[in-house]
């Protein structure tokens, strides 16, 4: 596509403004006559050595997405401690709902060994994702090894 010195230079605007390559597809008709495709604007902006803006999504409140424990899991935690006692300090504690939760195959609820809480689920993908009470908080690598084998422990005690 040959566009001319103002025509490059009007591209150039849009993309530093954050126009999606649709809308400057749209602008090119509108304002100088050009009916390109999609394609050719994505070309076009790829001859020009210009990279469009990422707009920023938005982040999910909170969830953090665990890898789901498979067969090469621990099933002993870092110095053979028992992962679902609970009540004992420094232990990490799960829990079986009875009945999942909305959306989940199989779902519950946790005890960190620092005291903080997080509720826990298998979506229908079987994606382990865990919802901690304090936004923001992360467990330390350790209790989510401990987390994972008492999760295993608990799941396989319930024939899952």
């Amino acid at each position: 596509m040959n566009l001319d010195d103002t025509q490059r230079n009007k591209v150039t605007e849009w993309i530093t403004q954050g126009l999606k390559l649709s809308e400057i597809q749209s602008r090119l008709g509108a304002e100088f006559g050009l009916q390109l495709t999609y394609m050719d604007v994505r070309l076009l902006v790829d001859d020009l050595k210009l990279t469009p803006k990422d707009t920023e999504r938005p982040k999910p409140p909170a969830a953090a997405t665990l890898p789901s424990p498979g067969p090469d899991s621990p099933v002993n935690p870092p110095g053979g401690a028992a992962a679902s006692t609970a009540g004992i300090s420094g232990q990490v504690s799960v829990s079986v709902d009875q009945l999942a939760r909305p959306g989940a195959m199989v779902s519950g609820k946790v005890t960190f060994s620092d005291g903080q809480n997080a509720d826990w689920f298998f979506d229908q993908a079987g994606r382990l994702s865990l919802l901690p009470q304090q936004q923001g908080y992360r467990p330390s690598a350790p209790d989510l090894q401990q987390f994972q084998a008492a999760l295993d422990r608990e799941l396989s005690k319930m024939g899952l």
